[in-house]
């Protein structure tokens, strides 16, 4: 990594592997995918700094120490809040992606226009509903997470976080676009197996899948490398 790019956390990484290294756009058609995704890799950030467990499908806060980035930090005091979800264990792991997914993906999408990564203005769609329109910025952070995560893929995803952005990646649906090609299928599957034994993926999968369900979309545009189907 150059002096000049700065270290990534995996919100961030999956973010920016989210978006198209040319347009900005975001490789998912329509839904909460990505959302869902920056909720469940703030978990796994959390997870590998000792921060939290999954017990019994919730989340158990097991040291309140605050992380030194403010928005992991702001993550897991949301987590330890008092109430009917701490006296059972913590909050369901799906049900806090699902519910925390909006205002997270919002504060680090944020972090990344400070850094220059992107753009965001917001648009309206028929001249009445508004949306946000997301291009790149001069920083391109893209293109060095996608070599770094194609470095992982070649060394097996031998790293604890490598292993956790792949099955991230999977379960949002990008693998597609990651790997691309009919001749790439077993390491899309590969990545899909490892969703199957991270339990922030897992509840990541889990609402994508609901959304699909539901006809509220969170496909992948996966540029002919075959859908990802998640860890089912």
């Amino acid at each position: 990594m150059t002096a000049d790019a700065p270290r990534l956390t995996l919100p961030e990484e999956l973010l920016v592997l989210c978006l198209d290294p040319g347009s900005g756009r975001k490789l998912m058609r329509a839904g909460h995918s990505s959302q869902y995704g920056v909720a469940g890799a703030v978990l796994t950030e959390l997870r590998l700094a000792g921060r939290v467990v999954e017990e019994h499908g919730r989340v158990r806060v097991t040291n309140p120490l605050p992380p030194d980035d403010p928005l992991l930090a702001a993550a897991l005091e949301s987590l330890a809040q008092p109430g009917k979800d701490a006296k059972r264990g913590g909050p369901r792991t799906d049900r806090w992606v699902r519910s925390a997914s909006g205002r997270i993906e919002e504060a680090w999408l944020a972090r990344l226009v400070k850094l220059g990564a992107v753009r965001v203005e917001t648009r309206r769609f028929l001249g009445v509903l508004p949306y946000e329109h997301c291009s790149m910025g001069p920083v391109d952070l893209t293109t060095r997470a996608r070599e770094r995560f194609e470095l992982a893929r070649r060394g097996g995803f031998a790293d604890p976080r490598a292993r956790a952005l792949a099955a991230l990646a999977s379960a949002v649906g990008i693998s597609g676009a990651l790997c691309p090609g009919w001749g790439r299928r077993t390491e899309r599957q590969a990545m899909r197996r490892l969703v199957r034994t991270d339990w922030a993926a897992r509840a990541v999968h889990k609402s994508v899948m609901h959304d699909r369900a539901d006809g509220g979309g969170g496909g992948a545009a996966d540029g002919g490398g075959g859908g990802d189907g998640g860890g089912g």
